[in-house]
């Protein structure tokens, strides 16, 4: 059964800052196994997409994306990169609540799993892949 206490516990949609510390909270609870493909990342939260990458995803609706990795492969990396150059997950807050209340599971546990295939599909992890890292690891 979905969790609709979760819908319940707000009188008004989570802000950007709310989204962000579940987006902490959930990302300390993706396993090391997916987490060391990452290394340093910035997880970013806006409410939609911009222009351009609607543009270059294809999207037909700003609410089709729910997020996005944007960063340089580990092999790619060098020490030369500056900081601009760090490795960033994007997390579009307006699509991400829509999906939440249309389905009615738990939103850490959406941001979880959006988390777990942006980092997934960046590095190259197939669907199933991902789905036995998220089946193989007990939701804290």
């Amino acid at each position: 059964m979905a969790h609709l206490h979760d819908i319940g516990r707000y009188t008004t949609p989570p802000e950007l800052s709310d989204l962000e510390a579940q987006a902490r909270e959930a990302y300390a609870t993706i396993p090391a196994e997916l987490r060391n493909y990452v290394g340093s990342v910035v997880i970013q939260v806006t409410d939609f997409p911009d222009d351009e990458t609607l543009e270059l995803m294809e999207c037909e609706s700003p609410f089709d994306l729910l997020g996005l990795y944007k960063g340089i492969d580990l092999t790619q990396k060098s020490v030369l990169d500056s900081p601009e150059d760090l490795d960033m997950i994007f997390l579009y807050r307006r699509p991400i609540l829509d999906y939440w209340c249309e389905t009615g599971e738990d939103l850490v546990h959406i941001v979880r799993h959006v988390l777990i295939h942006e980092i997934g599909h960046h590095f190259g992890l197939s669907d199933d892949d991902m789905e036995r890292i998220e089946q193989n690891e007990a939701f804290r």
